[in-house]
């Protein structure tokens, strides 16, 4: 395989991974799959860690994220 051929599926990789967890949340169901809710929740997640209470949000998230992904 071509060193090309192996960056790109790195980089294919990595978008594929981060739509498993939008649908291993269940946001996807959640939504009935409706991209423009999905891209505005995702939207309001970057405004608040870029606001002053992001810190704050990333400890509650990862005390939250953290354990799923080790019961998982």
């Amino acid at each position: 395989m071509r060193i090309w051929q192996v960056e790109c599926r790195k980089r294919t990789r990595h978008p594929i991974e981060l739509g498993g967890l939008v649908a291993k949340a269940g946001v996807v169901d959640l939504t009935g799959d409706d991209r423009a809710m999905i891209y505005g929740a995702l939207l309001w997640t970057a405004d608040k860690l870029k606001s002053e209470q992001g810190e704050h949000a990333r400890a509650l998230w990862t005390a939250k994220g953290r354990p799923a992904f080790e019961n998982d």
